[in-house]
């Protein structure tokens, strides 16, 4: 081989293929491999019978427990729990998430995406699923999982006609799924003017004074907005010029408009009657600046909000924002809203301080509510805090009712398995595999614990003799 080996490294050879020299000589060691080979089978059968039969080594192992975890549909995903954030991608909020643990037992899974990525189905046995479509980093993702708790920081409604997320907030209403906000709150803050009559209700019952809300008009349509003089002279509801039209569902300063006469007036009754949708009016006030009071779980601030580029809607375009100090004024108005719909965890009250030194709520936002201020990122961990006690409350309300469940269903199995026996003398008299109780033994009637289910010996035997074919079968041991 040496001979070879000196007559094919001459450069001036034919080409020789690839590999040919790894190939030589391999034939000198098939021999010791085959030996290699056959005692460590031996050994492996060794181990086998040692065992008692049962399939030797972790691969075999690995396979059997794949397969009962298929069955159970219990994985390692089962120690955690998916927390879906319904945001737009600026925010990440995996990261205030990261290391926390749900009662130190289970760890939390984020998933965030938008209203317009996600689709759902509900049942009463399964609960919620996700179905996700959505593109990250220039991939699309696609997959499924189930939520076990749902922070909302985007509005049931979009601006675009065909944005309205009305049926998933049904579906996961129906799959009892936990939130902050609540459903009911999300639901109730779909259309704005719904909102303001209670706020309506709350000026009623605290006074102008304490609640002072600016006055506003509801028009169900643009018919009762359009002035036909060969009917009527005036209008149902006499605006003051100038007025501030709301559009639909307004918010985050788009759908509104500034009213100086009624000329104009008439020519947003026409966009009104395109648009298809309802419209308010309120009295536009000439204002030195906006307060905006906020509340996230028990943390309360209070901002200023001033517009630097002169327009008249301060959240729009630029604005100097300082946190000032929390009056008891502020306080009263947001407790006051953070009650309404069975209770808001996240909500925001938004007036303006006009120039005649008078304050004037205009709304009231909920967990979709903009950030603002420099404290931005504060006020973020306040509201994974909020969301983690509100899990940790969920986690312990499911588990006590399972605990609740499965204890008050033990007399009821009992009392099903007696009757559902084919042989009724087999309960309280024993067999061949069992012994009998004896007499001199004494019994405690007091603190003996419910007696458990009865179960048929010839039943079990068939199950255990099922489940035995059953791992033969997959595991070729017969």
């Amino acid at each position: 081989m040496n001979f070879l080996r000196r007559r094919f490294s001459d450069t001036s050879a034919t080409i020789i293929p690839n590999g040919y020299f790894q190939n030589l000589g391999s034939e000198d060691n098939r021999d010791k491999e085959q030996q290699l080979r056959e005692k460590e089978k031996e050994q492996r059968d060794r181990e086998q019978k040692a065992m008692g039969g049962q399939p030797p080594g972790p691969m075999r192992q690995d396979i059997g427990v794949g397969f009962l975890s298929s069955l159970t549909g219990r994985t390692n995903k089962g120690k955690e729990k998916v927390l879906l954030v319904i945001d737009d991608q600026h925010t990440s909020w995996a990261k205030y998430f990261r290391g926390k643990k749900i009662h130190g037992e289970f760890d939390i899974r984020v998933e965030q995406c938008e209203f317009a990525e996600i689709n759902l189905a509900s049942c009463t046995e399964t609960g919620t699923t996700i179905d996700f479509k959505g593109v990250r980093q220039g991939q699309k993702v696609v997959r499924s999982f189930k939520p076990d708790f749902v922070l909302i920081r985007q509005h049931g409604r979009g601006m675009e006609v065909q944005e309205e997320w009305r049926n998933l907030i049904i579906g996961f209403q129906f799959g009892n799924v936990g939130s902050v906000n609540s459903w009911e709150g999300i639901y109730n803050f779909m259309d704005k003017p719904w909102v303001f009559a209670q706020l309506i209700k709350l000026r009623d019952r605290h006074g102008t004074d304490k609640f002072p809300l600016i006055d506003q008009a509801f028009y169900p349509n643009h018919k009762e907005m359009k002035l036909d003089h060969s009917n009527c002279t005036t209008w149902l509801s006499q605006p003051k010029f100038p007025v501030v039209v709301k559009i639909g569902h307004a918010h985050n300063g788009m759908g509104k408009v500034r009213v100086e006469g009624h000329s104009d007036f008439q020519d947003i009754a026409s966009v009104v009657a395109i648009t298809n949708c309802y419209a308010t009016t309120e009295s536009f006030i000439d204002s030195k600046y906006d307060i905006r009071v906020q509340k996230i779980g028990s943390n309360y601030k209070a901002f200023m909000r001033t517009s630097i580029s002169g327009n008249w809607k301060a959240n729009t375009g630029s604005s100097a924002v300082e946190q000032i100090a929390m009056t008891e004024q502020f306080k009263l108005w947001v407790d006051e809203c953070s009650e309404l719909f069975g209770g808001l965890d996240i909500v925001s009250v938004e007036a303006i301080h006009g120039k005649d030194s008078k304050n004037y709520i205009i709304e009231v936002n909920d967990s979709s509510m903009q950030l603002i201020g420099e404290n931005q990122e504060e006020d973020r961990k306040h509201i994974a805090e909020l969301v983690l006690q509100k899990m940790n409350a969920c986690v312990m309300q499911t588990g006590s009712a399972t605990m609740l469940t499965s204890a008050s269903s033990l007399p009821n199995l009992q009392r099903t398995s007696q009757s559902n026996s084919p042989n009724t003398s087999k309960v309280g008299t024993p067999t061949s595999n069992q012994k009998p109780a004896l007499s001199g033994t004494p019994t405690k009637t007091q603190t003996n614990p419910p007696p458990l289910p009865t179960l048929d010996l010839h039943d079990e035997e068939d199950t255990l003799t099922n489940l035995k074919k059953t791992f033969a079968t997959i595991f070729g041991d017969i």
